[in-house]
């Protein structure tokens, strides 16, 4: 299936207009440019052990990140100015020696060692009318589409412009352009990649467009639609919905659902893209407990992708490895939760899952200037299984409120040709984050 439709700056323009035509005649001012500004502060301790069993050496880094936010309010009158800044800070306590290279720390330059220290830091000039938000600059994004990796020692930004409009109760609106990204383990810029795709050398999507509508207008169910350009590779679409309803005090249950589409664009530097991908839950909660069984589905002979080192992939069984998203793949997932403010102990939380999927890799086009490492002649049945645990406090109170210590273990193991794409791993982290608003 392949959508006519070519995303334009164009759509974002027309969207904003008519986002801005339905403003609220309500709207209330701003308390103040210096009233309205905060300042928060976040100190992340994180260690990432990757332990690939097929190589002699680990993945081992260690690192201490600090990372500053301030958000000014807005000036007075009918079009309110602001600016927000940031600042990052990264510094290396181990990872060296051939165990370097596991996504926390930058890349070494061959040495076997990343560097003691990366820093970075950025700021955002923003404009607010009624209400309608206009920003350009360093942006933390976080939608379907385009959402900046946060699942590492520090953030992932993009540098571009968006804009935000609140009009409707319970609708969202939003729209953007971003031309680089600072990835979360380095300290300058980079065009926009993808994590799973080869570019052929010297070339680059010089940006991603995006908008969508995010709606939450009735009790419990909500919904979003999205659709983004990556230049010169993939137009992506995205829509979900999900319902959570109580039959009583003590008893929910959670359907849901993710879809994507995607298909190659322009110059389709990636080559040929025909992806539907998506996945289906249902969550059955019983006070503290909660189980969760989840299926997902590829329908394409690439993999389902997305921006590099983005979370923008808001399917179901993306666990803390692998995201189950290979050529022609179907996957299950069985999760259980228990939250242990059952047992009188608030703040620590816990969950268990297993996921399995199989692929066939022998559908995808061996000459695919992106995608060709995934062919693989004895794949026709590739398999692989997934096995996570997942246990974090959060301090409720005192002078540490809101520390919290997370550990996460994964196992991923493979057989029938899925060794081709990766090898058994185990992976542990430890993740101390210490939270501080200044103001």
């Amino acid at each position: 299936m392949r959508f006519p439709f070519r995303f334009t700056p164009l759509f974002i323009a027309i969207a904003a207009t008519m986002a801005t035509s339905a403003q609220a005649a309500d709207d209330s001012p701003a308390a103040g440019f210096v009233e309205d500004s905060s300042l928060h502060l976040n100190a992340r301790n994180y260690y990432m052990n990757r332990n690939r069993l097929q190589q002699a050496d680990d993945n081992i880094e260690w690192g201490q990140g600090l990372l500053g936010v301030f958000e000014s309010g807005f000036t007075e009158g009918a079009v309110g100015f602001g600016i927000d800044a940031h600042a990052m800070l990264g510094l290396k306590l181990d990872g060296g020696g051939g165990t370097d290279n596991s996504s926390i720390l930058p890349v070494s330059d061959g040495n076997g060692k990343a560097p003691e220290s990366f820093s970075t830091a950025g700021g955002t000039l923003k404009m607010r009318a009624l209400d309608t938000e206009l920003k350009a600059g360093d942006l933390f994004l976080a939608n379907p589409v385009i959402a900046g990796g946060e699942t590492r020692m520090l953030p992932q930004t993009f540098r571009g412009v968006s804009l935000t409009n609140h009009s409707i109760d319970g609708v969202m609106i939003e729209g953007g352009q971003a031309s680089f990204t600072k990835p979360y383990n380095q300290s300058g810029h980079t065009r926009i990649g993808t994590s799973y795709g080869s570019l052929p050398e010297g070339k680059d999507s010089q940006h991603l467009n995006w908008a969508g509508v995010a709606w939450s207008s009735l009790p419990g169910l909500t919904s979003s639609l999205y659709a983004a350009e990556l230049k010169d590779i993939w137009n992506q679409y995205y829509f979900d919905l999900d319902y959570t309803y109580a039959l009583n005090d003590l008893i929910s249950l959670n359907p849901g659902l993710h879809f994507y589409h995607t298909q190659d664009t322009g110059d389709a530097l990636l080559g040929n893209i025909d992806n539907n991908t998506y996945s289906l839950h249902f969550t059955v909660g019983v006070g503290h407990h909660s189980v969760t069984a989840a299926y997902q589905r590829v329908n394409g002979n690439t993999p389902f992708d997305y921006i590099s080192q983005g979370d923008s992939i808001f399917l179901d069984n993306s666990q803390q490895y692998s995201d189950f998203n290979g050529p022609n793949e179907r996957s299950w997932k069985l999760k259980y939760a228990y939250d242990f403010a059952g047992l009188g102990l608030p703040g620590v939380t816990s969950a268990v899952s297993y996921s399995r999927g199989e692929l066939d890799l022998t559908q995808v086009d061996p000459d695919s200037p992106g995608y060709a490492a995934f062919y693989n002649a004895d794949g026709k049945h590739a398999k692989h299984w997934e096995r996570d645990i997942d246990l974090k406090y959060v301090v409720q109170s005192g002078k540490a409120k809101d520390l919290a210590l997370h550990l996460q273990w994964a196992t991923n193991r493979g057989g029938n040709g899925y060794g081709a794409l990766d090898q058994d791993t185990d992976e542990y982290r430890v993740i101390v984050d210490y939270p501080i608003n200044v103001f």
